[in-house]
């Protein structure tokens, strides 16, 4: 049996691989909107930073409803102070305070979006 395809059969995939049209992107939305995570409640939207290290944090810990974030302004910029519970100050910290320091790097990168400066404080 000859194992090389023939060009019929190859032209015709070829035809069925063909590139996406602006018709099927419009049908597919934004961007945004494809990437956007989903809950069971629906779309979930960031923002500020108080509410992005609020959503990390609730994510994270074992009593969500523990979970306050307090902003304050000051001659440096913006200060956000995290508190939870006693108990999953170890998961918000993480190991090596890897969690941390995630946390910190992404309110940094929408501040400096921002044009401002912020820290992040966990209480």
């Amino acid at each position: 049996m000859n194992e090389q395809e023939n060009p019929e059969e190859q032209e015709n995939l070829e035809e069925q691989e063909a590139p996406e049209t602006q018709e099927s992107l419009e049908e597919q939305g934004t961007p945004e909107e494809q990437k956007a995570p989903v809950t069971q409640e629906g779309p979930i939207e960031v923002k500020g930073m108080k509410e992005l290290v609020e959503f990390i944090a609730k994510s994270i810990v074992n009593a969500p409803d523990d979970v306050v974030v307090t902003e304050d302004t000051d001659d440096q910029g913006i200060v956000l102070k995290l508190q939870v519970a006693d108990e999953d100050k170890g998961r918000i910290i993480g190991r090596q305070g890897r969690v941390a320091q995630a946390m910190r790097t992404l309110i940094r990168v929408k501040a400096a979006k921002a044009g401002t400066r912020a820290t992040l404080e966990i209480l």
